[in-house]
């Protein structure tokens, strides 16, 4: 009878050693892998401390190298408890977020839908998040912040080659 325990728990010590896992079915392709290595998150918080939100960003730059090169270009998303978007000067609101690149506004900002050409760098698609292709003139160093008068987040610092 020991023996055939014995058999038995080896038999199943070895079937657990298999050479397949979860991760040889979790296939990324290459601009997958650099966005997600590019994408950065911080909390959106209000004066007193309360998460109003999250941001998120992916740099551009360096996804696609070849296509974003002339400016720095980001992907960026976020969520917000009540609904803001990013401060555009062609058409300010005062509940508008201004997103800076070391303290300096946007030269374009271009908003998306929810699917968007660049929806296949994250998993992140929904109805609640705001999507906007953001581009800032050339810069030696990237401190990317949202922020308005009550609410801001932590800078996102992306190194440049």
């Amino acid at each position: 009878m020991r023996f055939f325990f014995t058999i038995l728990i080896f038999s199943i010590v070895f079937a657990g050693c298999s050479k397949k896992n979860a991760f040889n079915e979790f296939k990324m392709d290459k601009v997958q892998e650099l966005s997600i290595s590019s994408l950065q998150s911080s909390k959106i918080v209000s004066k007193d401390g309360e998460v109003e939100g999250v941001l998120s960003a992916i740099y551009l730059n360096e996804v696609y190298p070849e296509i974003y090169n002339q400016e720095e270009y980001f992907f960026v998303f976020f969520f917000t408890k009540q609904a803001r978007e990013i401060y555009d000067q062609s058409s300010p609101s005062d509940l508008d977020l201004k997103l800076k690149l070391n303290s300096e506004l946007p030269a374009k900002i271009e908003k998306l839908s929810s699917e968007n050409k660049f929806s296949h760098l994250v998993d992140t698609k929904n109805s609640w998040n705001r999507y906007y292709l953001v581009t800032f003139k050339q810069a030696e160093s990237i401190n990317l912040i949202l922020e308005n008068d009550n609410l801001s987040s932590s800078a996102l610092k992306y190194l440049k080659d």
